[in-house]
């Protein structure tokens, strides 16, 4: 199973493994990682999952859809590899990944 290290705004770093073919908001709440609220259950229709991915994770999977990126466009501190976590699929390509989390969702 991958490692996959949340990141939280003030730098505290928690690592879990990470299922394939689960997604990043279905474990970091399977895990008890503050950051990832994922009040919709994953249905990307509220954003509380937003995150940040490594650059390098970032280029290498699908884009956001157009229904993925509306909600991007509400999410407060977007940043260039901004993501909601619910529609990021955990891969073994996956494995040592860093997730940052925003702070506005503290």
């Amino acid at each position: 199973m991958p490692q996959i290290t949340f990141v939280a705004h003030d730098g505290s770093a928690f690592e879990v493994e990470a299922a394939v073919g689960s997604n990043l908001m279905q474990t970091a709440l399977a895990n008890g990682i503050d950051g990832i609220l994922g009040e919709c259950g994953g249905a990307c229709s509220c954003a509380t999952c937003h995150c940040y991915l490594d650059p390098n994770v970032y280029e290498k999977i699908s884009e956001p859809s157009s229904m993925e990126r509306d909600m991007l466009d509400c999410v407060v501190d977007l940043e260039p590899t901004s993501r909601l976590g619910c529609q990021v699929v955990v891969t073994e390509d996956m494995d040592g990944m860093r997730v940052r989390m925003p702070e506005s969702q503290y």
